[in-house]
Formats: C-alpha cells, structure tokens, sequence
C-alpha cells in the first residue's frame, strides 16, 4: 500500500499548472509523457467518471480512486511495458538519457540536467536512475 505522501507527489507531477485539480489535458498530457496512448475523448470520459464533485476535473481524492482502482495484474502489465518505452537501453534502468529521447519522441524536448531533476524526485536510493520498483512507485 501507497503512503498519502506518495499519492501527493504523483499528483503534484499531473498537475502541470498547480491550481489543485487535474484537467484531462493535463492527464492526457502526462499519460503521453509516460507511454500511454489514450485519445482526449476517452480521458475526458475517464475523469468524468472518476470525478467525484461533478467538477469535470479530478483532485487528490479522485487520482487515489483511479490509483487504487483495477486488477493489479493487468496494472503490473500495463506499468511494465510503459518503462520498457524509456528503458531505451534495455538495462533495466530508466537513466537520464533514455528519458531525454523517449520525451523527445513525444513532442516534450527536455535537457538532460532537467531529466535527471526528474529522476531525482522518484530516486528513492540515490543512484542517479529510475529502477522499475522507483518507477512503479512513481506511478501509483
């Protein structure tokens, strides 16, 4: 099980503009970011029916819900194949140079001193990389 301040640090990376809620462009947005192929339809329909106070927009309750929510094994699946996508190197570790070019493929041009303050945030050992344990932890 998550700790609440796992939750918090995820959301605070969804929500791009800081105002405390998340859009489905912002989703859609992060969700490319980390692989995910979802259509701005079906986040739209996602947030709706994952959005609690009817708002059209999820807040930390909600991204808990959609967390916590679904088969763990397909969820395990699902977060596998997205850190193969930036595990260019195929060594099992998401490095500062592999995020570069998987967000340069999407659209998302970042620096490599900006990659590695990204890696940083969820580098729970300090090793400079994302282990696919730091990475899941990042994700849910």
């Amino acid at each position: 099980m998550f700790r609440g301040e796992e939750y918090e640090r995820v959301f605070l990376l969804f929500d791009e503009n800081g105002d405390g809620k998340i859009s489905p462009l912002e989703l859609s947005n992060r969700l490319g970011l980390m692989g995910g192929e979802m259509l701005l339809k079906e986040v739209e329909s996602a947030v709706e029916s994952l959005d609690k106070d009817g708002d059209g927009l999820l807040d930390l309750e909600d991204l808990v819900g959609l967390m916590e929510g679904g088969n763990e094994e397909e969820k395990l699946k699902d977060l596998r194949e997205a850190f193969g996508m930036y595990d260019v190197d195929k060594c099992g570790f998401i490095k500062p140079q592999g995020l570069k070019r998987m967000l340069s493929r999407l659209g998302d041009s970042r620096s490599i001193d900006e990659c590695k303050v990204m890696i940083n945030s969820f580098d729970l050992n300090g090793d400079g990389v994302l282990s696919f344990e730091e990475f899941r932890v990042m994700m849910q």
